[in-house]
């Protein structure tokens, strides 16, 4: 095994992938937050704001889609654990200045693993959302800067992205 994969959880000393144990873990709360953005062109901004998009109403679609996208982490990526989340919450905000929207992720549960996943699910399928909904007006959209801002509880603690504005107390 390389050196590298050393370090991984998900790899066995033979180098087989296999999903953590972690029933020896305490239940602590556990918070993960993400964030994203949706490039694109101010036109295609306005049709959304006004409340004018083909298919209806893309935050609201968006929104629902990124939730469930949430409750479905283990589904989609291999080796996570399913997890019964106690909150998700998306939040979809209009950035002029992108121009496009800002679209951010809170989950939460008490448990034995990180939610970072699934925070990271919910951002990055509420951005597919919003580009399907988009997509025959723009055809130039852009999804980017999908990443983990904070998160809190476990062994490792808690951890804001350097160089980031705090976000808070993400509990």
């Amino acid at each position: 095994m390389s050196d590298e994969a050393k370090g991984l959880t998900h790899i066995g000393a033979s180098g087989e992938a296999h999903m953590v144990d972690v029933s020896a873990k305490d239940d602590t709360v556990r918070v993960a937050v993400a964030e994203g953005s949706v490039r694109m062109k101010p036109e295609t901004l306005a049709i959304i704001r006004d409340g004018n998009a083909k298919k209806g109403d893309v935050i609201g679609t968006a929104r629902i889609a990124g939730i469930m996208a949430a409750k479905q982490t283990s589904n989609l990526i291999p080796l996570c654990h399913p997890l019964m989340l106690s909150k998700v919450t998306v939040d979809i905000v209009e950035d002029a200045d992108l121009p496009g929207l800002r679209v951010e992720a809170t989950v939460k549960l008490t448990g034995k693993t990180g939610v970072e996943m699934e925070a990271l699910t919910a951002v990055s399928v509420t951005a597919l959302a919003i580009v399907d909904m988009i997509k025959g007006v723009d055809r130039a959209v852009v999804i980017e800067d999908v990443r983990i801002v904070a998160k809190s509880g476990g062994r490792s603690g808690d951890w804001v992205r350097p160089g980031e504005a705090d976000p808070g107390d993400p509990r």
